[in-house]
C-alpha cells in the first residue's frame, strides 16, 4: 500500500476519480497477455496530460516508487506486470489524435489511442499506417512503440519502429524531452526516437508520438499456396524472395494450426496439409498481376498441392483475418495457451519448424506452428494447462530448446513480442556480456534509482545454454 501522503498527492494531481487503490482496480492490473504472470500493484493512476504525467513522476521519483506505463495489456512477455508493486499507469484517457498534417503526411497521436481505430481513420482520410499487429484491435499505440510491434505486413512495410519518426516522453525524474519532428533527416545527437522505441517502458512513459503516413497501394491479391511437404513450404519462401519480389504479407501456418484454425473461421481448407502459405501482394495493379503469376509459378515449382487466389477482397480478407485469429483458435484447445516469436533468417524456415517439432516431441508437448515466413519470424504456440505442474516444467524446457536452436540457427530470442520477463533469463544469449553492459548503462543513465518497469529485460541471472544434438 501506499502511504498516505504519497497517495494524498496523487490525488491533489488527479482528482480522486482518477486513482484507484480499491481491489478490484489492483486484481485488474496485476497481469497482462501473458500467461502465468501475475503481481499486485500498490496503486492505479490514468493521468490525462502530459503535465499530470509529469507531476506524477516526479511524485514517485521522489519517494523512490516504481510505475509501469499501461495501454491494453495485450503484450505476450510480461511487460507490464507489476513485479515490484508501486504504480501502474493506465495511458487510456490519453487517447487522441493531436492532428493529421497533409502536407507533411504525418499523425500526431497521444498514446492510449486504439491502433486499429487510429488505421482505420487514416484509411478513411486516403492514407495508410502499415504497422498491423494481431492484436490491433485492441492494442494502443503507446503500447505498440514500447514493445516496437510488429505484424502481418511488416515484411513489406516493416515495424512500428519504421513510422515512430518523433516522440514526446516523461523521464523518470518527471523531465520531459522531445525527441524526433516532422523531419525525414535528423542527425542531431544520438537518435533517441528509436532508443525509446522498444524500450518496453523502462527508460520513459511516452506521451506523444509523431507517426509517418504513406499513400495507400491501389491494388490487391491475396492467394493460398497448400503443400503436403513442409519443405516446399519453406523453400517457396525463400525463391519468392530471390525473384526480386517482397510481398505485403507472406504467413505460414503448419498442419495442427490449420485445423484448429479451420474448426475456428470454417474456411473449408484440406486437413491433410502439412503447411499453407498465405500470400498478399499489394501496389499498382500491373506489378500486382504480374508478381501474383510469379509467385504462383514459384509455389507449383516447389510442389504445392493446390494454389488458389481469393475470387473477391472479402474473400482476401477472411483469410487474412482467419490468420490473425490463429492464436484465438488454439486458445479454445486447453485452459493455457503460450505463444512464443523466435525468429530466424527466412532461409532456415525449413530447418527452425522442424526443429520446433523435433524439440515438442522430445518433451511431448503440443506445440503448433504459424508466423511470418516473409520474415523469419515463427509463433511456435504451446496448449497446455497451468494446473499441471509436471507438463508446465516440460513447456518451459522446451522453449528454452526452441530459443537455442533460433540463436544457433542465426535467428534471435524474440522477433517483435519483447524481452519483457519472459526473455529476459535469454538476453545476454543473443547480445553477449558486452551488449548487457551497455544496455544497463544506458538503463541507468536514464533511470538511476530503476524506477520505470523494473524487473525487465534484465534478469537477476541468465539462463545456462544448454547443448542440443543436432537429429
Amino acid at each position: 500500500m501506499l502511504q498516505e501522503d504519497v497517495k494524498h498527492e496523487l490525488i491533489s494531481i488527479l482528482g480522486s476519480e482518477h486513482f484507484r487503490d480499491d481491489p478490484q482496480s489492483l486484481v485488474t492490473h496485476s497481469y497482462d497477455g501473458t500467461p502465468m504472470l501475475q503481481s499486485l500493484p500498490d496503486a492505479v493512476v490514468y493521468p490525462s496530460s502530459t503535465e499530470q504525467v509529469s507531476q506524477i513522476m516526479k511524485v514517485l521519483s521522489r519517494y523512490k516508487i516504481p510505475v509501469v506505463g499501461r495501454g491494453s495489456g495485450t503484450n505476450l512477455c510480461g511487460g507490464t506486470v507489476p513485479v515490484q508493486g508501486g504504480v501502474v499507469m493506465v495511458m487510456h484517457r490519453m487517447n487522441q489524435i493531436v492532428e493529421i498534417d497533409l502536407e507533411n503526411l504525418t499523425a500526431t497521436v497521444q498514446p492510449g489511442l486504439n491502433t486499429k481505430q487510429f488505421s482505420t481513420h487514416v484509411e478513411s482520410l486516403g492514407l495508410f499506417y502499415p504497422p498491423d499487429p494481431s492484436s490491433m484491435s485492441i492494442s494502443t499505440i503507446g503500447g505498440n512503440i514500447a514493445e516496437c510491434s510488429g505484424g502481418l505486413r511488416g515484411l513489406k512495410y516493416g515495424t512500428t519502429k519504421d513510422y515512430v519518426i518523433g516522440l514526446e516522453a516523461v523521464l523518470a525524474n518527471g523531465d520531459i524531452i522531445r525527441t524526433g519532428g516532422k523531419l525525414m533527416k535528423d542527425v542531431a545527437g544520438y537518435d533517441l526516437t528509436k532508443l525509446l522505441v522498444g524500450s518496453e517502458g523502462t527508460l520513459a512513459i511516452i506521451t506523444e508520438a509523431i507517426l509517418k503516413l504513406i499513400p495507400p497501394p491501389r491494388y490487391k491479391k491475396t492467394m493460398l499456396a497448400m503443400y503436403k511437404d513442409l519443405n516446399g513450404a519453406a523453400r517457396t519462401v525463400s525463391k519468392i524472395i530471390e525473384n526480386r519480389i517482397i510481398p505485403a504479407t507472406l504467413e505460414i501456418l503448419d498442419n495442427a494450426t490449420i485445423r484448429v484454425v479451420d474448426d475456428f473461421a470454417k474456411l473449408g481448407l484440406p486437413l491433410d496439409m502439412e503447411a499453407i502459405l498465405i500470400i498478399e501482394q499489394d501496389g499498382d495493379e500491373e506489378a500486382v498481376e504480374r508478381d501474383i503469376a510469379i509467385i504462383t509459378e514459384v509455389c507449383k515449382s516447389e510442389n504445392a498441392d493446390e494454389v488458389s487466389i481469393a475470387a473477391s477482397l472479402e474473400e482476401a480478407e477472411k483469410l487474412l483475418t482467419a490468420r490473425r485469429s490463429a492464436f484465438t483458435a488454439l486458445a479454445r484447445l486447453r485452459p493455457t495457451t503460450i505463444l512464443e516469436d523466435a525468429t530466424v533468417p527466412r532461409s532456415k524456415i525449413a530447418e527452425m519448424v522442424m526443429e520446433i517439432n523435433r524439440i515438442a516431441k522430445k518433451h511431448q508437448v503440443q506445440i503448433s506452428t504459424f508466423g511470418h515466413a516473409g520474415d523469419g519470424n515463427l509463433h511456435p504456440t504451446a496448449t497446455t494447462d497451468a494446473r499441471n505442474k509436471e507438463e508446465i516444467e516440460r513447456v518451459d524446457e522446451a522453449f528454452e530448446e526452441i530459443f537455442e536452436a533460433a540463436i544457433r540457427l542465426g535467428g534471435t530470442i524474440t522477433g517483435e513480442h519483447g524481452v519483457g520477463m519472459v526473455k529476459s533469463p535469454y538476453l545476454e544469449w543473443k547480445v553477449g556480456p558486452a551488449g548487457m553492459d551497455v544496455m544497463k548503462a544506458i538503463k541507468s543513465s536514464f533511470d538511476p534509482h530503476n524506477l520505470l518497469n523494473p524487473g525487465k529485460v534484465f534478469a537477476k541471472e541468465t539462463r545456462k545454454r544448454v547443448v542440443i544434438q543436432r537429429g
